[in-house]
């Protein structure tokens, strides 16, 4: 009998493709397999999305997925760099070692746009983690297809672009070493569709602080943080206009948005004193040289001077032999209708992801969320009205289980 990868591998025919998930189990066996798990995965789901916790504190999440890996086979570590859970899935052939990373943390109330005052899970990771477990019950149910092996990494902290950095200093992947990494995110697409990013994906961040002293100094505080602000050329989209617009932006090559800076900037008092404290993204990633110096000049001019860490957050970057690489597949996977191309970073939203991409190459994928007929703003991770599709759980399944199967029968 054939192997997985001979059936789901690299280049699967696109009219078999177009149908998979519209015909249960015909001549796919990642199909066949995870129609049996659709309402399980759903119900996973809707337990860790009525339990979120904040990041760093994952504890039942990451019980709840170590327990469904075990029940799987796979090989499991715990604790790894806090609550991140490592899961080693190996095929019964030879062949290549990749891994799969999902993110398990809320969001906190203060990084909700909209929302309330209780973290959750407006950032679509209950999702991505429901995803993951699929992917990994789907590859462990055909092991006796599977060639090589899959590195399954759930991930704490996102949320505070810490979780990455703690996993990688705790030794991720002591126990198998992967040739490259993938993942998926939530996106304001339709559901059923995919966004790929090659050599894009989400700019990093920097940080400053200004002290003003003397009399007038919140006064001069205030100014500075208007002539800051100015230094910004994009702002945060408010109506259904500007969500489409963003949406049409970043689809496309050379336009508004192939450079840009989002400023952040905000006085206050500060023990009789009076601070200005500066927060940015910009891309491409070399401006971050050009801000830092707009944000001294304007700080001298009123009698002041910038502070800034020894380095910005570094932007995660989908590279682009990789991420074409995808697209190519996803278009015969699930159509070519289905696949859309970001040719522009998405600017107000960071991912500690492009940490384990600086170490592997891989891809960053957008899993559309969108439910027919919904506002765009209730597939727009971080924002109170946040509402994804469960369909998509389905959808991210089969095309990852897929996909990851083909790479490692890569020879």
């Amino acid at each position: 009998m054939a192997g997985l990868a001979g059936v789901v591998g690299g280049e699967p025919g696109p009219a078999w493709a177009a149908h998979a998930q519209d015909v249960p189990g015909r001549g796919d066996p990642v199909d066949a397999v995870a129609s049996r798990l659709d309402r399980d995965l759903i119900a996973l789901r809707r337990d860790l999305h009525r339990n979120p916790e904040l990041p760093g504190q994952e504890r039942r999440t990451a019980a709840m997925v170590a327990r469904r890996l075990r029940a799987a086979g796979l090989d499991v570590t715990t604790g790894v760099g806090g609550h991140g859970v490592v899961g080693v899935l190996e095929g019964a052939r030879r062949g290549r070692t990749v891994a799969y990373r999902a993110d398990m943390d809320a969001v906190p109330p203060d990084d909700q746009l909209g929302g309330g005052a209780q973290v959750a899970h407006l950032c679509g990771h209950d999702v991505h983690t429901t995803v993951g477990v699929g992917v990994a019950e789907v590859l462990a149910r055909l092991r006796d297809r599977l060639a090589g092996a899959v590195v399954f990494v759930f991930q704490p902290a996102e949320e505070a672009l810490s979780g990455a950095a703690a996993m990688l200093g705790d030794g991720v992947f002591a126990r198998a070493l992967p040739v490259e990494i993938h993942a998926l995110h939530c996106g304001p697409y339709p559901v059923g569709e995919f966004a790929v990013t090659p050599g894009y994906g989400y700019p990093g961040q920097d940080h400053g602080v200004i002290t003003l002293t003397g009399s007038d100094a919140m006064e001069r505080a205030r100014r500075l943080a208007t002539d800051l602000g100015a230094l910004g050329t994009v702002s945060p989209p408010a109506t259904p206009e500007q969500f489409d617009r963003l949406l049409a932006d970043v689809q496309t090559p050379d336009g508004p948005l192939s450079t840009f800076v989002f400023m952040l900037a905000q006085a206050a008092e500060a023990g009789g004193q009076a601070e200005v404290r500066v927060s940015y993204r910009c891309w491409p990633e070399d401006r971050y040289v050009r801000v830092r110096a707009d944000v001294g000049r304007l700080a001298q001019a009123h009698g002041a001077t910038a502070t800034f860490p020894d380095d910005p957050y570094p932007a995660m970057v989908c590279p682009e032999r990789e991420g074409r690489q995808i697209e190519r597949f996803l278009r015969q996977d699930v159509g070519r209708d289905r696949v859309r191309t970001l040719h522009a970073a998405v600017p107000f939203s960071g991912e500690d992801f492009g940490l384990f991409l600086d170490l592997l190459p891989g891809t960053y994928t957008f899993l559309g969320v969108r439910a027919p007929g919904s506002p765009v703003e209730t597939s727009f991770p971080h924002f109170g009205a946040f509402n994804p599709d469960e369909r998509a759980i389905g959808h991210g399944v089969r095309a990852m289980a897929r996909w990851l199967a083909g790479r490692t029968d890569r020879r």
